[in-house]
């Protein structure tokens, strides 16, 4: 990208739509970029359809087109490539892969939202990339597109000049990373809270919070349990007083969480509590203390250890580095993990 910073050239953004096209892909990141124009950004964004006319979303909505493919002239910043639900119809679609060639090659930077991922791989621009999407659909990607390396659980992938983000709203993460990407950590944060959305995702750039990971449990007392630990991470979540407030032994409930969450009480118990204190470190100044007090760490050694233990940084460290979009970490992959 070209690091543009507010007062130098205007940043083109062309957001490519079609029959059938998901409404949010859509209008998510007009509305990022369009946001930041109000705090010292410089974008211009115009929506492009094959032939320039109007075209109806899945939703029944009719978006106005601001030209056709051929009026396009100049270079794209940015071009934006949402998906639909019915794409599969649209992976066999030659003429629309072909504009979607087009189009890129003379873009800065490609991007898709949601199921447009299957467009770019379609059109042979993922081969040997790294790249992701709703989660629904990444083994399916996979499978399809054997030479694309899926990243299943990222919130949004960068591999190159091409970026892939994952369901529906997923586009407004990537698109305020590139926000910051071109015009620094404060203008996207002042979208984001403009917008009011995260700057990142709670846990990372993670599609999944810890509770959600979790396989369905049919028992209703461990849910419970589940559901307490998750809604207020800083309360007294030892076995023995989990035990006590489902009214079952000790043993039976550790065995309750091993067969039917997969884990143990202690290491759930952990893995929310760090998830809790990223979004207080993400967002907020609290120092180390509090922020240990208030997830159930009790002092700031413990929530230092569990920090390395599970995203392989301090505390601090994190702090540091993820009090943006994640757009400066190698593909925005979730903390700690291999991808």
């Amino acid at each position: 990208m070209n690091g543009n910073r507010p007062g130098t050239n205007t940043l083109t953004v062309t957001v490519f739509v079609f029959p059938g096209v998901r409404l949010l892909d859509v209008t998510g990141p007009v509305e990022v970029f369009a946001s930041a124009n109000e705090f010292g950004g410089r974008y211009r964004v115009q929506i492009v359809s094959e032939d320039g006319a109007d075209v109806i979303t899945s939703a029944g909505t009719r978006i106005s087109a601001d030209r056709s493919v051929d009026e396009v002239r100049e270079p794209s910043d940015v071009l934006m490539i949402p998906g639909g639900p019915e794409w599969e119809t649209l992976i066999k679609d030659d003429a629309l892969l072909d504009v979607v060639r087009r189009l890129n090659r003379t873009a800065g930077c490609t991007a898709s939202v949601c199921s447009g991922a299957f467009l770019l791989a379609a059109a042979g621009l993922l081969d040997g990339r790294r790249a992701t999407t709703h989660w629904r659909f990444t083994r399916q990607l996979a499978l399809r597109f054997p030479s694309v390396r899926v990243a299943p659980d990222a919130i949004f992938v960068r591999d190159g000049k091409m970026m892939t983000s994952a369901g529906v709203s997923a586009g407004i993460d990537l698109s305020l990373a590139l926000v910051e990407e071109h015009y620094g950590a404060d203008v996207a944060r002042a979208v984001a809270k403009d917008m009011v959305v995260f700057m990142q995702r709670p846990g990372g750039q993670s599609q999944f919070s810890v509770r959600s990971q979790v396989p369905y449990s049919r028992q209703e007392l461990l849910r419970r349990i589940l559901d307490a630990v998750a809604e207020d991470p800083g309360a007294n979540h030892s076995l023995p007083a989990m035990a006590r407030r489902a009214g079952v032994s000790v043993r039976h409930l550790a065995r309750l969480f091993q067969e039917e969450a997969g884990t143990t009480p202690g290491r759930y118990v952990e893995q929310v509590r760090v998830e809790a204190a990223q979004v207080l470190l993400e967002t907020g100044d609290d120092p180390m203390a509090a922020v240990a007090r208030r997830t159930g760490f009790g002092s700031p050694e413990s929530l230092r250890r569990a920090f390395v233990r599970h995203l392989g940084v301090t505390p601090g460290v994190f702090r540091s580095r993820f009090r943006t979009t994640g757009t400066g970490l190698k593909d925005a992959e979730p903390a700690g993990s291999s991808g």
